[in-house]
């Protein structure tokens, strides 16, 4: 049988190890500093996932692509960019514009043929950039993985 002393030492030691744990972990969520924009995202269609890297596209020793190039609303501010599935996820046509879109535009300022589909705008601006200024991948399989 242990001695009540023994017991006393066990307790305190994992009472101690408990707070230790949790001052740990509230040091580590807390203290970091989420980065000013996506470094990766992935997306996901019809011909597989892409993984997208906006390091890789925003820096000078990468592609050397400015935000405005990809992100056209609100033109030159930057700080007030939204991700492009704020307007272009709608599948169906509805008259009224999604609330993200409504924000700059007026519902008889853009038809609803004009909102397209997140996948189908990514991919003509994509493949289109990739092969006009003939940087980075090319081929379906070097961005679409199944």
């Amino acid at each position: 049988m242990t001695s009540k002393k023994e017991l006393q030492i066990a307790y305190s030691l994992a009472i101690i190890l408990f707070i230790v744990g949790v001052l740990s972990y509230a040091f580590a969520a807390f203290s970091a500093k989420a980065p000013e924009l996506p470094i990766r995202l992935m997306f996901k269609g019809v011909a597989g996932k892409v993984l997208f890297d906006h390091k890789i596209h925003t820096e000078d020793a990468g592609y050397a692509i400015s935000c405005g190039e990809c992100h056209h609303h609100p033109g030159e501010d930057e700080a007030a960019i939204r991700a492009c599935g704020d307007c272009h996820n709608f599948l169906e046509k509805t008259e009224a514009l999604p609330p993200a879109c409504a924000e700059c535009h007026e519902v008889d300022e853009i038809e609803d043929s004009e909102v397209i589909k997140r996948v189908d705008a990514f991919h003509s601006q994509c493949i289109g950039c990739h092969k006009e200024n003939e940087a980075g991948p090319e081929k379906c399989s070097s961005c679409h993985v199944m």
